[in-house]
């Protein structure tokens, strides 16, 4: 930000009398470099911050015991984020932008500076209160190196299933674990062929894993499924183009107060923000003693909810769209889009809020749902890389939007300039119909996933302390 902030303090255009004269401007050579120098910066920093903060805030409050108060805590936790983090996005669209376009960027661009600033410092001012998860190895590398391990030993014959943990290798230091049964191909990554004779130090990491090597790659194959069904939920979030477009031709005005065509995506944000509140602090309590489950709704029943939710805006959106569309030819505005002023149906731009109410509801079930999933699924050493999954599952989103625009545009009429000569209403429906199919496709994954919170994974350490602590506890329990 603060390079930013420098294109903007410093002189754009080289002084020549021909500048002066508003022609034959020439860019000064360090703007350009300056202001991508920025944006890269500003990207590498997102991609640091977004994963690991919510990640890293909830390691703050994770008991890691499965308790019922644990549970709440998180979900709790994890909705409050997402509502926090819609309602910044708010303030930059509306606070931030009226400073920029009322008082000029360096102010505009001074007032983030100042933000990201405070918010560091008060970073640095907790860091020796936070709860600090050691560094460990790369979890991707160690993802591949099971992989090319099951390989290599896939001639190798697996030990029965009743086989005791001295069959397979354990990180040195570590209580010895036994592989689970499920994606039992893998676990010949980490069988012993020689016991007597491993050394944990010097054995190839190709061709020999640990069981906790294997079981984290097993949590991420097992969710890939799952994940997969939260790329149309991207698509959808990244179309809201289309719905400020068809603002910009509808009437705006609401008593005295002209609202800007981008400005209705702020329904969204706001229904979450609303819904948050109303669940966690009134719906789950009378939904737990309903369902038996600590969260009220379980995860996959709110990410199920939300596509299905995803669905239903998309329909919602194809109908106002058509009557919008029928509306404009009634008026005659069919062969108007082309002029400089785009021609204003008679009908008002609140008739999209319904369509951003749903998208914001189904937001707040699906990708806060999502987060928790990935989160608690999991173990604790691949936090960040399970919170991430969500972000990555968004991007995949907006690329296949873009292809799937590019193929109706390609292939048919309906997507023209001119809103009124094309048929937007049918590629809401397009959208419907593939929302849809989600829906039953992630029945079938949650099926096959099997129940909530039993295939989650235990780092190892963790895993040895809570042996531990329950031996203790059995030995007290004797001594009594």
């Amino acid at each position: 930000m603060c390079l930013l902030c420098l294109t903007a303090i410093l002189p754009v255009y080289k002084k020549t009398p021909e500048c002066a004269a508003g022609s034959g401007c020439v860019v000064l050579p360090w703007q350009l470099p300056l202001l991508f120098t920025s944006f890269a910066l500003m990207s590498l920093g997102s991609g640091g911050i977004r994963p690991c903060t919510l990640a890293f805030g909830a390691d703050q409050l994770d008991k890691r015991d499965n308790s019922a108060k644990n549970v709440r805590t998180l979900q709790t936790f994890f909705n409050w984020y997402y509502t926090v983090l819609g309602l910044s996005i708010v303030f930059a669209a509306t606070v931030i932008v009226y400073i920029q376009q009322a008082r000029g960027w360096v102010v505009g661009f001074a007032v983030p500076v100042v933000l990201m600033v405070t918010a560091l410092t008060l970073f640095l001012l907790g860091s020796p209160f936070y709860v600090k998860a050691a560094a460990d190895r790369s979890v991707i590398i160690g993802f591949v190196q099971v992989l090319v391990a099951s390989y290599k030993n896939r001639r190798e014959p697996l030990p029965p299933e009743t086989a005791d943990s001295s069959s397979f290798y354990n990180k040195a230091g570590c209580k010895p674990r036994t592989p689970t049964n499920k994606l039992r191909y893998l676990n010949r990554a980490c069988v012993l062929r020689n016991p007597g004779k491993v050394d944990g130090a010097a054995c190839d990491p190709w061709r020999l894993c640990t069981v906790q090597q294997v079981e984290d790659a097993k949590a991420v194959i097992r969710v890939l499924p799952i994940w997969s069904t939260g790329i149309m939920p991207g698509v959808v979030v990244g179309q809201q183009m289309f719905p400020t477009l068809q603002a910009k031709t509808m009437e705006r005005r609401v008593g005295k107060l002209d609202i800007p065509a981008a400005s209705f995506g702020v329904f969204a944000i706001l229904t979450l923000t609303v819904w948050v509140a109303v669940y966690d602090r009134v719906l789950v309590r009378p939904l737990s003693r309903l369902t038996g489950h600590a969260r009220g709704l379980s995860l996959r029943q709110r990410m199920g909810a939300g596509l299905a939710l995803f669905a239903v805006a998309m329909a919602v959106a194809a109908h106002t769209e058509s009557v919008r569309r029928a509306a404009a030819i009634a008026q005659g505005l069919l062969d108007r889009g082309k002029e400089k002023e785009e021609p204003v149906v008679h009908m008002s731009a609140m008739k999209l809020v319904p369509q951003h109410c749903l998208t914001g509801l189904a937001e707040g079930l699906n990708l806060i749902g999502q987060i928790e999933f990935y989160y608690s699924e999991f173990p604790k050493t691949m936090s960040s890389i399970g919170v991430s999954l969500l972000a990555l599952g968004l991007g995949f989103g907006a690329v296949l939007g873009s292809a799937i625009v590019g193929v109706i545009h390609a292939g048919t009429a309906w997507l023209p300039s001119n809103l009124n000569e094309g048929h937007y209403d049918r590629y809401y429906l397009v959208l419907a119909v593939l929302c849809a199919a989600n829906v039953v496709y992630f029945v079938v994954c949650g099926w096959a996933y099997g129940e909530e919170g039993k295939n989650r994974v235990v780092a190892a350490d963790a895993a040895a302390a809570e042996d531990d602590q329950e031996e203790e506890e059995e030995h007290k329990a004797g001594i009594i």
